[in-house]
């Protein structure tokens, strides 16, 4: 009988449903990103990326990622003057969270102006209320979406295939 009790016990304390929080004071503040609240939805400007609550997620990201200088140094040899982006993102989804600093990061690098770069935020079904918007066709995000002459170059979507950065040198290279 006593060993019914213990393991009965065990269980429970394994049990999703049974959780002790134990309140840590240095801990980062928690917010809930996928509330609706807590979503940047249609054109946005990406400062508002490093004002909370977004700041929480995208300034770690942003100071901690590590670009190739290699390709960064590639990069800054090319003419960016008529290449723009657009950015589709959701300031929910953990890609986005991962990605979106980093691409912001090459982009600082190589000088890249950001007014040549459309911010458009989405909801959990990946809408937008944006002219157009249907035309992207957007599937996952975060999507980056390469132009040259306002003619679309290349896409990277949800994850690089190498990095962002020899991804975009890739996408433009193809375009030379």
């Amino acid at each position: 009988m006593k060993n019914k009790v213990v393991s009965s016990l065990f269980f429970l304390l394994l049990s999703p449903s049974f959780i002790i929080t134990i309140p840590d004071v240095n801990a980062q503040e928690k917010i809930n990103f996928s509330a609706p609240e807590n979503w940047l939805i249609g054109y946005f400007n990406p400062q508002r990326l490093s004002t909370k609550p977004h700041s929480l997620w995208f300034v770690p990201e942003f100071d901690n990622y590590q670009y190739d200088e290699n390709v960064i140094g590639k990069l800054l040899n090319f003419d960016l003057n008529d290449v723009s982006i657009k950015v589709i993102m959701g300031t929910w989804c953990s890609d986005s969270h991962r990605e979106v600093p980093r691409f912001m990061k090459i982009l600082t690098a190589i000088n890249f102006p950001l007014e040549k770069v459309t911010f458009i935020g989405v909801d959990h079904n990946k809408l937008a209320p944006v002219d157009s918007y249907d035309t992207l066709q957007i599937e996952r995000v975060p999507t980056f979406i390469f132009y040259i002459k306002n003619v679309e170059a290349g896409r990277i979507i949800e994850n690089p295939r190498t990095s962002l950065e020899q991804d975009i040198l890739d996408i433009l290279k193809l375009k030379e």
